[in-house]
């Protein structure tokens, strides 16, 4: 019955919203800041945090309320600061001030986030990560490197993990921070990628000043809070549209509906295949969002990861299949900043973009691995650093 009374209370918000926003006529940030005061960028949030305090499955009415009123989807406008940034900071910001401080801003996007943990040595193996702070006082000074960084040019904060002691197991040694990307000594430089623009970055850390405040958790339990990150990250990469159709397969639906003339039967099947696989996938996720509670996902949230960056570069290999020669016209090739992470308007950027579905937010190699011990209970892989100090483990 709680649950009843709950939805209807989410979804009189969302209609409350939508009637005094209209998200057709207002701008994103002033739809999304209303949004928030509502308590439904994440209904599971407490009050005045913009959330309600009820399960986290019932954000699935509010969504499908704003998605029918044609709404700013903040997933694709702020990916890392809704999807992995928010339940984070919920999570182990040490006061509700901050948590207000950077939460609002967040939402409405006033601040795009990004998020600072594989290094040239570490992606894979994150706990390898050379990046170092050192305690000064009430803050700590960060030196050190981060590779493909998502946004990192547009971010005015960031998620970090560092090495705060060296001489323990790398898993142990590691401390998570927010770090200002607007303080000295923070360099970002692009990364140009195969679709021709420069969507992730590296980014030099030298010297920076972070405050104790702005570290999140105990010292030497980042590891820990890092999971909060990579668990929601992979469950936000791997979530479906609420509606039959959305997603990546809409893309090659829209090409085939476009472009009768390249039709054939064995096409025509392959397409409907690809449907089908999309539409298992939104059926799952839409299960997981009814049947989710108040906590964060755990190492299922993998599985929608896994299988959904695979399925998109399936899609997008369809799409490229069915345009033949014509999948070489590319356009310009200048260089460009993208301003979000689903900024590729051509299904030839989009087809190349794909490549990285199954590296980001963790390899397909490592989710099996933890689909494999974490959930079908598996042997484990041989680990070598077992147990060794971080200062002793060859790195290349």
């Amino acid at each position: 019955m709680s649950t009843d009374i709950d939805a209807e209370r989410v979804a009189a918000a969302a209609r409350a919203v939508v009637r005094e926003h209209d998200p057709r006529s207002v701008p994103a940030s002033e739809f999304l800041g209303a949004r928030f005061d509502a308590g439904l960028s994440w209904v599971h949030f407490p009050e005045g945090l913009g959330g309600l305090g009820v399960s986290r499955g019932l954000q699935a009415v509010a969504d499908a309320i704003f998605h029918e009123a044609g709404a700013p989807v903040p997933y694709s406008l702020n990916p890392i600061g809704y999807g992995m940034a928010a339940p984070t900071l919920q999570e182990h910001a040490r006061s509700d001030e901050l948590k207000r401080q950077w939460l609002r801003p967040l939402a409405n996007l006033d601040d795009i986030w990004c998020q600072l943990f594989s290094e040239p040595g570490a992606g894979s193996d994150l706990a390898g990560l050379a990046t170092s702070a050192v305690r000064d006082g009430d803050e700590w000074v960060v030196n050190g490197q981060k590779v493909w960084t998502t946004l990192a040019h547009r971010a005015s904060w960031a998620l970090l993990i560092a090495r705060t002691d060296p001489d323990v197991a790398k898993h142990k040694g590691l401390t998570y921070f927010v770090v200002d990307m607007r303080a000295p000594g923070v360099d970002v430089r692009p990364l140009r990628q195969m679709t021709g623009d420069a969507e992730f970055n590296e980014v030099y850390l030298t010297d920076v000043r972070i405050p104790d405040a702005h570290r999140l958790g105990a010292v030497g339990d980042g590891w820990r809070v890092a999971m909060t990150t990579l668990m929601n990250e992979r469950s936000s990469i791997g979530a479906s549209g609420t509606r039959r159709g959305d997603g990546t397969i809409a893309d090659a639906v829209a090409l085939w509906t476009q472009r009768p003339d390249l039709r054939t039967a064995v096409r025509r099947d392959r397409l409907a295949q690809l449907w089908l696989r999309s539409e298992a996938q939104r059926l799952t996720s839409e299960r997981s969002r009814a049947t989710a509670t108040v906590h964060g996902p755990g190492p299922e949230g993998s599985i929608g990861k896994l299988v959904g960056a695979e399925l998109n570069q399936r899609v997008y290999e369809f799409c490229m299949d069915l345009l033949g020669p014509e999948g070489l016209l590319y356009g310009d090739y200048a260089m460009r900043r993208v301003d979000t992470a689903e900024d590729y308007p051509d299904v030839q950027q989009r087809f190349l973009r794909s490549r990285a579905n199954t590296i980001e937010g963790g390899t397909s190699e490592v989710l099996r691995n933890i689909l494999g011990e974490r959930i079908l209970g598996l042997p484990g892989d041989l680990r070598a650093d077992s147990g060794r100090p971080w200062r002793e483990v060859p790195r290349g």
